[in-house]
């Protein structure tokens, strides 16, 4: 007990020209100021799992792929997670969704929060997230990020970069320090369990 909590931040789409990247930068930088958590980008092009077509549910057996065993370990070494999200037709990227039906014990109790971006700022993709979480026993967080397309388009066309936003920085603060009260809490939490299991 005692080390610091450490949270990922989830990359969730793989395309070329993917808008990701710069958020992701942003929060990763805005996290890196602080000192009550380590932060790690954790990008699923490296990652590059196939459809999945395991025997069996995760829930069950682990998964025989090389690569999602790879991915499981480090979802499991991790005690929270910020997942950058697109919206794409309402939802999730398909390859996050493929991500996550890879593990599942490797997400329970633990939390996770998003900084998403699209129509109406991601919420849509943010709210069916949210529902695939809960099945892997996932508390998700009341305060994302929400990038609308005013400001995606200000960088796209424009020239802006998040720093012409700083309105977002404010939000990103709230949200980091709601991820760590509930990282630190559900964090002891679990090592307590293993202590009483293992006495």
């Amino acid at each position: 007990m005692g080390q610091k909590p450490k949270i990922g931040i989830i990359v969730g789409t793989t395309r070329q020209g993917r808008f990701a990247d710069g958020p992701t930068n942003w929060i990763a930088a805005i996290a890196a100021r602080r000192t009550d958590a380590e932060f790690e980008v954790v990008d699923l092009r490296d990652y590059p799992m196939p459809f999945f077509e395991e025997m069996g549910s995760p829930f069950y057996v682990p998964p025989q792929n090389d690569v999602a065993l790879k991915w499981a370990a480090k979802m499991d070494s991790l005690d929270g997670y910020i997942f950058i999200t697109a919206e794409y037709n309402h939802s999730v990227s398909g390859v996050l969704k493929n991500a996550l039906d890879y593990a599942y014990k490797e997400f329970n109790r633990k939390p996770a929060t998003f900084v998403a971006y699209g129509g109406t700022g991601g919420a849509r993709a943010v709210e069916h997230l949210r529902h695939i979480l809960a099945e892997l026993q996932v508390a998700s967080l009341k305060f994302p990020v929400h990038i609308g397309m005013n400001e995606m388009l200000g960088i796209m066309r424009e020239g802006k970069t998040m720093a012409d936003y700083p309105y977002l920085d404010d939000t990103a603060e709230k949200m980091l320090d709601e991820l760590l009260w509930w990282t630190s809490a559900l964090k002891t939490a679990r090592e307590s369990a293993e202590v009483r299991a293992a006495a």
